[in-house]
């Protein structure tokens, strides 16, 4: 039996439990041999007074049971009763190198490195403590098996890794995809609300630039003129190559007549209508004055020239289109639609079927010559020639694009033409306006006049100047001068002394009318300034002093302008 003050240790030499660490981990080391020596006193004290119990030391358990052939040994156990004090490690014994007590602090034991072979080894200095006794190899063991597991307080079970695949990590990991791509969800429609916007705001951006761009270019905006209609004034203003012509619509069964020139502006590729009221002023070949309507009834061979005089034009021909051969030309061309403005009823004496009122009429060349002479009683000139102006552009709508095909249409109809429009020219005009007409480049205005005959100056800006081109340098060269004369006295014998005088100078007189209102002195004016000299000739013929004179805008459509005031004496 081994004594329990002396036991007997085999593996004496070896690495033995000295103490624990601060993490309650055993500390191995060389121990020499020795007795183990009951604690003193001061220990057996101090262990009463903190654990409240008597320390016995024989007091521990037999690790080497049921080895065979070995002695067994009983090292005395400590038996550490729970700490007085919640969530503490239970106390350890002082001379293994820490106190659990929260007044004390762990102190790692120094140990002497053992002493050379045939030397006694030193015995490690203590400090006052109790020099720790040898434990046997089982409790090693037991030792080691407890560093290996993991501090006290906690269980194997707690302790889940990354690694480790169970049903918990698996849910947490399924609900963090799900949040992940949840989120991502809304970011990408957050994304694609912004794009969407952003898209929205460009396509917004760019249609209102567009927009403004046109319209600057269109010269649509006020106070901004766009290159485009700079291109539309200089094109109006300037040198333009126009072909024209003038046709009499004669009424033979109810007599009356209807006047119209077909312009065709070969510059600017633009078809017009421009109708003349029968009660436009123009001049005989004597010089006196006398109405359109009653020039093209009387036959006078100057009625052209006359209105080359008033509207500063040059019209290449004229063509006296009865109403027989108005009904075989829309005939020929197989009918005609006209929006109507109103009924015509039948006629039986003069054998026009009714017209009916609508858009997109079918007129036969009966209907049509009924419709555009039709004129309702106390009914203004301007709605009959309005009607008049539909049906030409009916017409020419409906002729043959081809000039030679035109011809034959126009040959077709058996009238004996002017001597200077023959029917290839005039197949060939009708055929250039109609084209326009056709793709919708095509004016129908109506020239408006005043009650004594003069042009308007609104007719002289918007029709003369912009659709015929009229001005003052459209007379020949070498022509006699056309001279304008407005009456602004008041008094009609002043006017007529006044264009008594100029026709006996050898001008070409422009009935202007009379003005608004009254003025105190005559004036003259001239656009051009290689006018400046016959400007002056017609103050001399008129008696008037040479500062009347002057460089201005002309109110009538003439080289030269005279407005005669209530100074102008009669001579």
């Amino acid at each position: 039996m081994n004594d329990p003050q002396e036991p007997y240790d085999p593996y004496a030499g070896r690495q033995q439990l000295i103490g624990y660490d601060p993490y309650g981990r055993p500390v191995y080391g060389q121990v020499p041999a020795q007795s183990v020596q009951p604690a003193p006193p001061r220990y057996e004290q101090q262990y009463e007074q903190a654990y409240g119990q008597t320390y016995d030391p024989s007091y521990g358990q037999s690790y080497d049971q049921g080895v065979p052939g070995q002695q067994q040994h009983h090292v005395p156990q400590q038996e550490y009763p729970p700490s007085p004090q919640p969530q503490t490690a239970p106390p350890q014994d002082p001379s293994y190198g820490y106190d659990t007590r929260q007044d004390r602090q762990w102190i790692p034991q120094q140990h002497a490195a053992p002493a050379a072979s045939g030397q006694a080894p030193q015995a490690p200095q203590t400090h006052g403590q109790p020099e720790p006794r040898s434990v046997p190899a089982p409790r090693r063991e037991a030792a080691a098996e407890q560093e290996q597991e993991p501090a006290p307080g906690y269980r194997t079970e707690q302790f889940a890794f990354i690694d480790q695949q169970d049903e918990e990590s698996e849910d947490v990991i399924d609900w963090l995809a799900f949040t992940e791509s949840r989120t991502e969800r809304r970011e990408e429609a957050r994304r694609r609300g912004r794009n969407r916007v952003v898209a929205l705001i460009v396509v917004l951006a760019l249609f209102v630039v567009c927009g403004l761009g046109y319209l600057w270019y269109a010269g649509k905006l006020p106070f901004l003129d766009g290159p485009g209609q700079k291109k539309a004034a200089a094109a109006a203003t300037g040198a333009q190559k126009r072909d024209m012509i003038v046709v009499h619509l004669r009424n033979t069964k109810r007599g009356g007549s209807s006047t119209a020139l077909l312009v065709d502006n070969v510059t600017a590729k633009q078809g017009s209508t421009v109708l003349l009221p029968n009660t436009l002023g123009v001049a005989k070949e004597d010089g006196t004055g006398t109405s359109l309507g009653k020039a093209v009834e009387d036959g006078s061979l100057g009625t052209r020239e006359a209105l080359d005089t008033v509207l500063g034009t040059h019209i290449g021909g004229t063509w006296r289109l009865d109403t027989p051969f108005l009904e075989r030309l829309v005939d020929l061309v197989g009918g005609i639609e006209v929006d109507t403005d109103t009924a015509v009823p039948a006629d039986d004496q003069a054998k026009a079927p009714a017209v009916g009122q609508g858009p997109k009429q079918a007129l036969t060349g009966a209907m049509a010559v009924a419709y555009a002479t039709h004129r309702a009683q106390g009914e203004p000139e301007a709605k009959q020639l309005e009607r008049t102006g539909k049906v030409l552009y009916a017409v020419l709508r409906k002729i043959p694009g081809d000039p030679k095909a035109a011809a034959t249409t126009v040959e077709s109809m058996g009238q004996i033409l002017d001597p200077g429009l023959d029917a290839q020219s005039l197949g060939a005009l009708l055929s250039r306006i109609g084209e326009h007409a056709k793709v919708g480049a095509y004016r129908t205005e109506v020239l408006s006049v005043k009650p004594d005959g003069g042009l308007t100056d609104d007719a002289n800006k918007r029709v003369v100047k912009e659709l015929l081109g009229g001005s003052f340098t459209a007379a020949q060269p070498g022509a006699a001068p056309r001279v304008g004369l407005k009456d602004a006295t008041g008094d009609e014998k002043a006017q007529v002394a006044a264009k008594a005088a100029l026709l006996n100078g050898g001008y070409a007189f422009v009935d202007g009318g009379k003005a608004d209102r009254t003025a105190p002195a005559s004036q003259i004016t001239y656009q051009d300034d290689a006018q400046r000299d016959r400007a002056v000739g017609v103050a001399k013929t008129l008696g008037l002093p040479e500062t009347a004179v002057k460089k201005a805008e002309n109110a009538v459509n003439a080289d030269i302008v005279v407005t005669l005031g209530k100074d102008y004496k009669p001579s």
